[in-house]
């Protein structure tokens, strides 16, 4: 199986048909018709369901595609983690997501120094046509969005961050703790709201650090992804009886090109 067939296939899903397949590969619509058959010989079972007017995806298919997809995306990852990409690249971020973001920009821009970075604030669940790659918890509802690919970060958990010393297990019910939390709009908020719906929010701040330092006085605690709680080693991070899931993902479309592949190098 070669990844010129994956990219064939999946051009013939998207496009829904050999022809239009084709025109989007530049090559005609008998190779494209080959190299279907091809790679269906050899994976022993149709792909596709062919009539006179369209070809619609097999059973086989709908489970081939998106595998067919991701092969295609991390090949073009391991390509630009070895290869310079010049160019502009402009990244969405939802607020308070990456607490390690700048380690992500700094490790970009010595791997490829010719390629312009674009930062922007987007609301989870937004991806503007302003920029090529969303950086955003991965439930926020981007993920099942049509022609958009997302690609799942390495995940983590939610903790309950408190003033230093106390045990290092949380509370299964926050409802009687003093929260500080964030306004709606940051990734972190949506997540918690999810989580916990029914604590109590007695200081909402806008900035990480703020909330760690009403948390280290004593005046609240904090829900808090653990890579962020990390970097307040001050604070005494208990973790929940039961995981509560941080998991972060890149949205974006399709056909990105080689410079968001160069970011997700960076952030896999």
């Amino acid at each position: 199986m070669e990844l010129r067939q994956l990219a064939v296939v999946v051009a013939v899903a998207e496009e829904g048909g050999f022809t239009a397949a084709a025109q989007r590969l530049r090559t005609v619509q008998s190779t494209v018709s080959t190299v279907v058959r091809a790679l269906e010989r050899d994976l022993g079972t149709p792909l596709f369901h062919r009539t006179t007017h369209r070809v619609v995806l097999t059973p086989a298919g709908e489970a081939f595609v998106p595998a067919a997809r991701a092969a295609l995306e991390a090949a073009e990852r391991a390509r630009a983690a070895v290869t310079a990409v010049d160019g502009e690249v402009r990244i969405g971020v939802c607020p308070g997501l990456l607490a390690d973001l700048h380690r992500v920009l700094a490790r970009l821009r010595q791997t490829h120094p010719g390629l312009a970075v674009e930062i922007r604030q987007l609301r989870p669940g937004s991806l503007e046509s302003t920029v090529d790659l969303v950086l955003t918890w991965a439930d926020d509802g981007l993920a099942g969005s049509d022609g958009l690919v997302t690609t799942l970060l390495p995940a983590e958990e939610l903790v309950l961050a408190t003033a230093p010393g106390g045990v290092r297990s949380a509370p299964a019910d926050l409802s009687a703790l003093s929260l500080a939390d964030f306004p709606p709009g940051w990734a972190i908020r949506e997540a918690v709201d999810r989580a916990f719906p029914r604590r109590r929010v007695s200081l909402e701040v806008d900035d990480l650090a703020v909330a760690a330092g009403l948390v280290r006085a004593g005046l609240a605690a904090c829900v808090l992804p653990a890579s962020v709680a990390a970097r307040f080693g001050e604070l005494t991070v208990r973790r929940f009886e039961r995981t509560v899931p941080w998991q972060l993902a890149a949205v974006h479309r399709a056909e990105a090109g080689p410079a968001v592949a160069a970011v997700l190098a960076q952030l896999g």
